[in-house]
C-alpha cells in the first residue's frame, strides 16, 4: 500500500468515528511496536530512534533516506522513494508498508504514516511520521509458526 494525499487529518478518527486518542496505548503495544522519526527537507537528513535503527540495520540518529530504503523489499523501494519526493514537493500525508529483510531471512513488516508541511519556500520543510513494527516477522517460504 503506498498512498498520499494534499488533505491534512486535523483529528484522527477510528473506524466507528471515535477519536484516535481513545485507543488504548497497551492495546497497541499487544500488537506492534511504534517509533516517531523526522526528517529536515533542508538537509535531506532523517533522525530516527534505536528501535527503528535496530530494525533497518543502520545507527540510530540521523541518516539519509537511502539508508532506511536500502533495508525495504526491492520490489517496494523505488515506490517508497517515489512517495518521499512527491511528500517532499508538496505539503500533504502519506502512508506506505513494506518489509524489512532481515539478515537471517525473515521479513520485518513496518507500517508508516507521515506528513510533510512548511513547504511554503523551496528546499525548507520538514516529515514527521511514525514507524509501526508488528510483534512479529514472517518468512520467505511456507508457513513457520513455530519460529520467533
Amino acid at each position: 500500500m503506498f498512498k498520499i494525499v494534499q488533505a491534512r487529518l486535523s483529528q484522527p478518527l477510528l473506524a466507528d468515528g471515535r477519536p484516535a486518542d481513545s485507543l488504548s496505548a497497551d492495546m497497541l503495544s499487544t500488537f506492534c511496536t511504534s517509533e516517531a522519526w523526522q526528517g529536515d527537507l533542508s538537509t535531506g537528513l532523517m533522525r530516527i530512534g534505536e528501535t527503528s535503527a535496530q530494525v533497518h540495520g543502520i545507527s540510530p540518529g540521523h541518516c539519509g533516506l537511502l539508508s532506511l530504503v536500502r533495508a525495504y523489499d526491492a520490489e517496494d523501494r523505488l515506490r517508497v522513494l517515489e512517495l518521499f519526493e512527491q511528500a517532499a514537493a508538496c505539503s500533504s500525508s502519506f502512508c506506505f508498508s513494506t518489509s524489512v529483510v532481515q539478515p537471517h531471512g525473515g521479513r520485518q513488516p513496518l507500517f508508516c504514516v507521515g506528513q510533510s508541511t512548511g513547504l511554503e519556500r523551496r528546499y525548507c520543510g520538514q516529515i514527521d511520521g511514525v514507524f509501526f513494527f508488528p510483534n512479529f516477522q514472517t518468512w520467505p517460504v511456507g508457513p513457520a509458526l513455530h519460529r520467533q
